[in-house]
């Protein structure tokens, strides 16, 4: 068959096909009389890639087969075809996904110890709905732990011929330095990854001294409380340090508040004296 021929051939299936087609199924559209080889396909396929140049879609080859798709540079309208919206996923969603491509095949626990917080049920079931991951065996530990792995359909849905073609792992950023960064509005604080404390730090002889003021704070509910107790605790130790203080004056000032209170009470019997000489003279007089 001519190359004129072959190309519209080629162009047409790859068109109508919903999946990439590999060398082998595009082989499998000709009989033998058609005299079609793989090196004839191989010679179609690239002449049909240089002839998207300057168009809106191009011809690539993936994991699963050749196929076009819409070029980066028009895909925000052409996507406005389709009224639902593009799925977004989270940055832990994305970071789990890292690991298992770059890490592949690795344990739900291993992951967690990576990234140092607990692997959401619902993350791992995204992935495998969107078959991004499958589980490719057991590990040999207690409790057989899946290994996961990615398909064909997430070399397929990055544009990636093989593993290989994955970017280094420094020009994404280390996955460490993201960490903190992987929250998103709402998300509660990540939990802190597991840390071995040693023996000697756990068991000490020193008790622990406690926060004076705060322990307060603890004990009594009403700040209020506690000032008003704290001043009357001042005034108490006031008064006793005078109370103390007293006996320690000279002798001068002592016997001078003994003369005072003479005084006092000869003054409170004379009065009395006077009022009840009074009351004979009014009981005299009626």
């Amino acid at each position: 068959m001519q190359p004129d021929q072959l190309k519209p051939i080629v162009e047409a299936a790859l068109l109508a096909s919903t999946q990439p087609m590999t060398i082998t199924q595009l082989k499998a559209l000709f009989v033998d009389e058609d005299e079609v080889s793989t090196d004839d396909l191989d010679v179609a396929l690239k002449a049909l890639a240089e002839d998207c140049d300057g168009r809106g879609v191009e011809l690539i080859e993936v994991a699963s087969g050749f196929r076009y798709q819409v070029r980066q540079h028009v895909h925000t309208w052409v996507s406005r075809l389709w009224a639902e919206k593009p799925s977004r996923y989270s940055r832990a969603l994305l970071e789990t996904l890292a690991l298992i491509a770059y890490r592949q095949p690795i344990t739900r626990p291993e992951i967690e110890q990576i990234r140092g917080v607990v692997v959401s049920s619902s993350i791992i079931k995204t992935l495998e709905e969107r078959e991004w991951i499958r589980i490719v065996g057991y590990r040999d530990v207690p409790g057989k732990p899946a290994l996961f792995g990615t398909t064909r359909g997430f070399l397929d849905y990055f544009n990636l011929r093989s593993l290989d073609a994955l970017p280094p792992l420094s020009e994404i950023r280390d996955l460490e330095e993201l960490n903190p960064q992987m929250r998103l509005n709402g998300e509660s604080e990540p939990l802190p990854a597991r840390v071995q404390v040693p023996m000697d730090d756990v068991a000490t002889d020193e008790p622990i001294q406690d926060d004076p003021d705060e322990a307060i704070v603890t004990a009594t509910p009403d700040a209020s409380v506690v000032e008003a107790s704290e001043e009357i605790a001042v005034t108490d130790v006031e008064d006793s340090t005078n109370d103390t203080d007293a006996p320690h004056d000279t002798p001068a000032d002592a016997n001078d508040v003994a003369a005072s209170h003479t005084a006092d009470e000869a003054e409170n019997l004379a009065d009395v004296d006077d009022d009840a000489a009074t009351q004979d003279t009014e009981e005299f007089r009626a």
